[in-house]
């Protein structure tokens, strides 16, 4: 991108965040709406990605299941202007936060988040930090090939105290701040290569997973807790609801951690599917020299 294209998109996303948020919510299915009649790349993925996860539902299930989860992909690419550039107050209306565990605890704490539409779940953590008395916030991110927008990042999803780190960062690091009680946010159902993950089931599929959690849990003793955000019943905002720390976790075995793990994502996802993230292709990865199901010629 150019300069002017890139501060041309900041400027985009400000004025975004100034729109009543009823009007946001409109503008971003109608973005849905019509992403979801082009033909492209990403409908293909998301369209495999249903047919393996639920091969019970049929052709006309699964395109509405697709329409649906492109509205709201839709709908959570214009509230980036407010998760991205808002002030606290709008993250505050826009994102309820429930949790079962007292976060004003310093403790070692690892809160296992998942991809739904409405994730970005360290900014709004962050945000309300100072608050309610929460320790900083530290989510990991991964590196943008725009060097202007990865710097934006860091420093948007920073803006309220928080701590974002690279995935290919200081592990080091990343326990140094688990044991200093400061919460750690980590996502591991996206597949990020073959490095520290096995093959686990995922809707009954061998899928490439990264074991982070169970690890950092076994070296610093931490608590893991689920974290899941996903849309309020009457469609006004989202709800950020914390488990209870998750018993007997960690074990011994960092594959049957990570399994568990993944068993845990399933029941949320059956629950509100076409909230998932499905435009990844989380089944790139195969074991045993396995096709990749998103090879046009298969």
């Amino acid at each position: 991108m150019s300069t002017f294209t890139n501060h041309a998109s900041v400027a985009c996303l400000k004025l975004l965040s100034l729109l009543p948020y009823r009007a946001l919510v409109s503008i971003g299915y109608g973005l849905g709406y019509i992403a979801a009649k082009i033909p492209s790349d990403r409908n293909r993925v998301i369209k495999i990605n249903l047919k393996l996860c639920f091969p019970d539902l049929c052709e006309t299930q699964i395109d509405l299941l697709r329409k649906q989860h492109w509205h709201l992909l839709g709908r959570s690419l214009v509230e980036k202007s407010i998760i991205w550039t808002g002030s606290e107050k709008q993250l505050s209306e826009m994102i309820e936060v429930q949790s079962s565990v007292d976060l004003s605890i310093r403790k070692p704490r690892i809160l296992v988040n998942m991809h739904f539409a409405g994730i970005e779940g360290a900014i709004i953590l962050s945000a309300l930090a100072k608050r309610m008395n929460w320790p900083r916030t530290s989510g990991f991110f991964q590196r943008m090939k725009n060097p202007f927008f990865n710097q934006k990042m860091i420093e948007w999803r920073n803006r309220f105290g928080g701590n974002s780190i690279d995935r290919q960062g200081n592990t080091k690091a990343i326990i140094r701040e688990i044991l200093n009680g400061d919460l750690i946010i980590v996502a591991p159902d996206i597949d990020l290569g073959l490095k520290d993950s096995e093959f686990v089931p995922f809707f009954g599929i061998e899928t490439n997973t990264i074991t982070t959690v169970s690890r950092l849990a076994s070296i610093t003793g931490a608590d893991v807790c689920l974290m899941t955000t996903t849309l309020k019943d009457d469609d006004s905002g989202y709800l950020c609801k914390i488990s209870e720390p998750l018993k007997d976790f960690p074990t011994n075995d960092h594959k049957e951690d990570t399994a568990r793990l993944n068993r845990h994502f399933e029941d949320e996802i059956r629950l509100r599917p076409a909230e998932y993230y499905w435009v990844h292709k989380r089944f790139k990865n195969r074991p045993n020299q396995e096709a990749n199901p998103y090879n046009p010629s298969n």
